[in-house]
């Protein structure tokens, strides 16, 4: 069999399962492209190492291709199409990971304001969605893929929940929201009707003006522009600021509020993992990197704690 008919099987089993599996499938592809699409046994290491290392700098995206690939082969061969992995059997030194960007709330007002700058004549909600996209992804700390899965009928703003089911682990979760953000939900969907709905209330809830789903390249191509008339930007020698970084933002803001009012932050982490979807704590630990405001109130907290101590 040709390598673009087994991931055809591959992807077809994992969506059967009631995966999720659009991004594996396009990386699997685009490896089926890259490398010609011969039978798969004939599959050499060397080209394997190509797609493997791509044509930039070495970075994480190795890691997700070699972690796509290998439950594909781990696959082929179960099935008999390959006799064994063409996979390197050990990892290159990566670059450190860098953090990712964590906004100023200042930086989100701009952010907000800038949406404007997408609006096109023919689509008149494109600006209004794109706002409502990113009031979202803070407000509900929801990843862009889940957001952009989002229908109609997951939206309940008379009860304050969100039901998001195109997780990253495949596990549905509730995500319970504010007053002010179920308000602004609530006139963003009245508009939202004005729109095609092929399917009625599970229609998707950020469109194009004919009703399909926004893809993420788009979502991705819109964040650009506001970003950049917004003037958000970062050193010289970082990465630019993305539009995933705003559900990492959420998450720091929520821990340093809870440290401003005395919270018990160790205690309340669980509780912000299950609200970001996270699989356990450690996850929900290593996503808060160090803020200059995070390092500032734990250094308070156990400045605090430590008097206490010394008074005893």
């Amino acid at each position: 069999m040709k390598v673009g008919d087994v991931i055809d099987a591959y992807v077809g089993l994992k969506t059967s399962l009631g995966m999720s599996f659009e991004s594996a499938r396009r990386v699997l592809e685009q490896f089926s492209r890259e490398i010609g699409n011969p039978p798969i046994g004939d599959v050499q290491a060397e080209a394997v190492a190509a797609f493997l290392r791509g044509r930039g700098a070495l970075s994480a995206t190795w890691v997700l291709k070699y972690k796509i690939l290998s439950g594909f082969y781990r696959f082929a061969i179960s099935r008999g199409h390959a006799q064994s992995s063409p996979l390197p059997a050990h990892m290159p030194k990566l670059p450190p990971q860098r953090s990712p960007y964590v906004y100023s709330v200042d930086e989100l007002r701009r952010l907000l304001a800038a949406t404007s700058v997408v609006h096109i004549s023919n689509t008149p909600l494109q600006a209004p969605m794109c706002r409502m996209l990113l009031i979202l992804l803070y407000g509900g700390g929801l990843r862009v893929g889940e957001a952009l899965h989002l229908t109609l009928r997951d939206v309940d703003v008379i009860e304050k929940i969100i039901t998001v089911r195109h997780t990253k682990f495949f596990k549905t979760r509730l995500v319970p929201i504010g007053p002010k953000l179920a308000r602004e939900l609530a006139a963003y969907m009245q508009r939202r009707r004005e729109l095609p709905l092929p399917l009625g209330d599970d229609s998707r809830l950020f469109t194009t003006k004919t009703g399909r789903g926004w893809p993420y390249p788009h979502v991705n191509t819109l964040f650009h522009h506001v970003r950049r008339a917004a003037g958000v930007v970062c050193a010289a020698e970082s990465r630019p600021p993305r539009i995933h970084d705003i559900r990492h933002t959420a998450a720091v803001h929520r821990v340093v509020a809870w440290y401003r009012s005395g919270r018990d932050v160790q205690r309340l982490l669980p509780r912000l993992a299950t609200y970001l979807g996270h699989v356990d704590i450690k996850s929900t630990q290593r996503y808060l990197h160090m803020t200059t405001d995070l390092l500032q109130e734990a250094s308070r907290r156990f400045a605090s704690y430590a008097q206490s101590e010394n008074s005893l």
